[in-house]
């Protein structure tokens, strides 16, 4: 088993991270929280999860083991596969899935996309004692809440027109997330153009 590969980061998308360590060059599917981490670094080291296959080896990168944890307690839940996970660790970050699962909100699961109703319970039934028992769920404060529920229309909207305008999605959202929770009533234009002075 290979517990996480240490090396030079030779090529990254934000779905694939490649890196050559001891002459090998590996391939990583990653999430884009993993992505918006590593960005613009030379080295890294990425914790990994190998998904063995009759038709395909492949290995899945992660920025931290929180993250891989969660990664794994995803695909136990019926109905949701390596890239299902993925796509959730993409769209929320470890923190704020936690928050979802421990407050039983299943909306905010929902707005993943490929996650319906029956999944989104599913992970909330199956996952809400696990989070806690493993630790996962340490960055959630007693009181359950860790940010203000965002608009999620708003949301989308701003990431949409920041990425159009040529940012990357990754940096782009937590820029938005972080405005949208500072401010939660401000329209899409405000988000935009507040986005635009803090982008990198």
């Amino acid at each position: 088993m290979i517990e996480y590969i240490k090396g030079e980061l030779t090529e990254l998308t934000p779905a694939l991270a490649t890196i050559e360590a001891a002459g090998v060059g590996y391939g990583l599917n990653i999430s884009l929280n993993t992505f918006s981490a590593i960005q613009g670094k030379k080295e890294v080291k990425l914790y990994v999860y190998e998904a063995i296959r009759e038709d395909a080896h492949l290995l899945y990168g992660f920025v931290n083991k929180k993250e891989r944890e969660m990664f794994l307690l995803l695909i136990t839940v019926s109905g949701v596969g390596a890239n299902t996970a993925r796509m959730m660790l993409s769209g929320m970050s470890v923190a704020e899935l936690c928050n979802a699962i421990s407050t039983g909100n299943a909306k905010m699961i929902q707005n993943i996309k490929g996650i319906g109703k029956m999944t989104a319970q599913r992970i909330i039934v199956d996952l809400r004692d696990k989070i806690v028992t493993l630790g996962i769920s340490d960055e959630i404060p007693a009181g359950g809440q860790i940010t203000a529920p965002v608009n999620s229309q708003v949301k989308d909207e701003a990431i949409a027109a920041l990425t159009m305008l040529g940012f990357s999605p990754a940096p782009t959202q937590k820029v938005v997330l972080q405005i949208l929770q500072e401010q939660p009533d401000a329209p899409v234009e405000q988000v935009v153009k507040l986005a635009l002075k803090q982008i990198k």
